[in-house]
């Protein structure tokens, strides 16, 4: 029999909204989730008669709750500790006294009975890296890192696409106790630098092309400026796509040079808990991108505990997320590694040559666990996309959501369209903590625009303005207790100043992320957007995903920003900037129909004051919308002081609004 907390339950706290999915008796009694809270009634004597109550317990009693993971997964380690937290948020410390690696554990579990990795280039076929494989290489890649000198807490820098040398790059980096950092090659020269020449890196792993939308991009010059702007390199590893490969001003050696078979044995070298793993990068919308450090320790844990518990990876199970190198996400998926899984990676474009080359993917390379974004699936909607009829999805259990809200109509297409008995798994977190806040459940039932839970260990609550918790109502995201992958520290921040400004200003001792949010009385959540973009007008709050929502039902409209800019004396100006369609041109009848949706679906006060087309709106490299920067350019703050073009995907979008402000 399951425990009470994972039980079905048709008595819905709200019985007008009835789930689009409930997981089956048989899907409970496999789950992961299961498991561990049946190994804590062994072992604990602990019994819970719901999740929410496993959630209580495991945020009321954080220290309890990841010392029971430590022993659970049974951490390989050196040394001990006496607690398993100590001291508050921003400077908690974790397993104090124990040395660890992150890759060691990626190894121990690993198994030649499924690949390691199964990897697709656009245009191209399936190809697997077995175990061994992988083994031979990130030995041979450390062996290298040895004779150059490379110790524990030396920066490795890549600028390398989502490709399985990429991931061996990292695995031999963290193995030494060496410190990864990663850019996409499709990352502006300018953003790069910005974010490497932070960290000093000692060696450069790099492509010098890559291959986006069927066409192939060079990137020596890019590399030879990179290396000019780097002068802490020792030298670069080069992944060559042209006979004649760029002259560098620091010694180069080919990657294929660097990964020959050899004799070497793969070697982990234990680190404290908190030792940097690698090190991400905040968009850098308003400034130099903060370097965000996170633990070998820490991300351990959070990506045993989400990735087992809250994605429900299995042994040889194909796990599977759409990202680049730029984007916490490939560091993620790797935790696929972890569950003994095997990781599915995709180079090149989720369009090209049409929005059905992902869903293919999916049949071909028989993947169980599916991520992707929320624009991907919105993107897929209007394109009218049928992935069922695509090929054979009888392997495929889940799919994931995250990188910015899913709209109730993302969550009705997935049913309709892909598969009906299908587990949808909308998440949120961020590059802060390089996994999610809230998240996906196998235990529970899926409802229309929820996030199904709060996860183990993340004590997260909406709070009012004054700090009061909010249940069923919209408030601030916080998390009010620390979690082991908290960054460590942020680079170049010795006095945490940074650190402090970024997440506890408005509530200090408190972690305020940013988004604006509401727990539902079956404790689901739903996010409205970012809390610094909420539409504020009149004393009526409404977060942009709902504006953006209603005008996704507009088949003419492409993309769509709305921001409202307070003025003097109390009164507002809104407009929604669209982009059109591709030969549609934005009439009187269209304006019409954008408001029409937006009054109706909402809020007649939210309706825009002025409807203007644009060629493009902003997205950071990591493909989320942003707002902010164009709102203070508005309000007639200096472009130079608020924005970084470098951080954005496609900067020239910022063109038209810069001009706005000349008229």
């Amino acid at each position: 029999m399951p425990c009470a907390c994972c039980k079905n339950s048709n008595a819905y706290p709200n019985p007008s909204m009835q789930p689009l999915w409930i997981p089956s008796e048989e899907t409970i009694q496999q789950s992961n989730l299961l498991r561990y809270t049946q190994w804590l009634t062994r072992t604990r004597g602990l019994s819970f008669a719901a999740y929410d109550a496993l959630w209580q317990w495991s945020t009321a009693q954080a220290g309890d709750f990841w010392q029971s993971l430590w022993e659970y997964f049974d951490i390989q380690h050196d040394g001990s500790y006496q607690h398993a937290v100590t001291g508050t948020m921003p400077r908690a410390q974790w397993f104090e006294g124990t040395r660890l690696n992150y890759a060691e554990h990626i190894f121990r579990r690993a198994s030649d009975a499924h690949p390691a990795i199964v990897f697709q280039r656009e245009g191209g076929a399936l190809h697997e890296t077995s175990w061994a494989t992988l083994r031979g290489q990130v030995a041979s890649l450390q062996q290298f890192f040895r004779v150059q000198n490379v110790t524990p807490g030396d920066r490795i820098a890549a600028y390398m696409p989502g490709i399985p040398e990429a991931s061996a790059a990292f695995l031999a980096t963290s193995a030494l106790g060496a410190v990864w950092s990663s850019c996409s090659p499709d990352f502006g020269t300018p953003a790069v630098i910005d974010r490497f020449a932070q960290i000093e890196p000692k060696i450069l792993v790099a492509v010098d092309a890559y291959t986006y939308g069927g066409k192939t991009f060079d990137k020596r010059s890019v590399v030879q400026e990179l290396v000019d702007a780097l002068p802490s390199l020792q030298c670069v590893i080069l992944l060559s796509a042209h006979p004649e490969p760029p002259t560098l001003a620091k010694p180069v050696v080919s990657w294929r040079d660097v990964t020959k078979p050899t004799d070497a044995a793969l070697q982990f070298v234990r680190v404290p808990f908190s030792h940097p793993l690698w090190i991400l990068y905040s968009s850098g919308t308003t400034g130099l991108p903060k370097a965000i450090v996170q633990g070998h320790g820490g991300i351990l844990l959070e990506h045993l505990k989400y990735g087992t518990f809250h994605n429900d990876f299995k042994p040889g199970e194909r796990c599977f997320w759409y990202t680049t190198t730029g984007w916490m996400m490939w560091n993620y998926i790797h935790g696929s590694l972890l569950a003994r899984g095997t990781m599915v990676l995709y180079d090149g474009s989720p369009g090209y040559p049409d929005l059905n080359v992902l869903w293919k993917f999916a049949a071909q390379a028989r993947i169980h666990h599916f991520g992707t974004s929320a624009g991907f699936i919105l993107a897929c909607i209007k394109a009218g996309i049928h992935p069922a009829e695509l090929g054979d999805l009888s392997a495929l259990r889940s799919v994931s959501s995250t990188g910015s809200t899913l709209p109730p109509e993302g969550f009705e297409w997935i049913y309709r369209t892909v598969k009906h008995d299908l587990w949808l798994a909308s998440m949120s977190g961020g590059t802060d903590v390089c996994s999610a806040f809230v998240g996906g459940n196998p235990t529970l039932p899926v409802y229309t625009g929820e996030i199904q839970c709060r996860a183990l260990g993340c004590s997260l609550e909406a709070w009012s303005e004054d700090g009061r918790p909010l249940l069923d109502e919209v408030g601030e995201m916080v998390i009010t207790r620390p979690m082991p992958s908290m960054p460590v520290y942020f680079w170049n921040d010795p006095d945490f100043t940074r650190y402090t400004e970024s997440y506890f200003d408005m509530y200090p001792g408190t972690w305020r992320h940013g988004d604006w949010i509401q727990i539902t009385p079956h404790q689901g959540v739903i996010i409205y957007g970012r809390s610094d973009a909420t539409l504020n007008r009149g004393g009526v709050r409404i977060g942009t995903s709902e504006i953006y929502r209603a005008v996704d039902k507009v088949k003419e409209v492409k993309d769509s920003l709305v921001i409202c800019l307070e003025k003097s004396g109390g009164e507002f100006w809104m407009p929604l900037f669209v982009v059109m369609q591709d030969g549609v041109a934005l009439t009187d009848d269209i304006r019409k129909k954008i408001n029409t949706a937006i009054r109706t679906d909402y809020s007649p006060r939210h309706v825009p004051d002025e409807i203007i087309a644009v060629p493009d709106v902003p997205y950071t490299i990591s493909g989320k919308k942003t707002e902010t920067p164009v709102k203070k350019i508005l309000l007639g703050k200096d472009p130079k002081a608020v924005l970084n073009t470098g951080s954005l995907k496609n900067p020239a979008s910022m063109d038209f609004f810069l001009g706005l402000v000349k008229k």
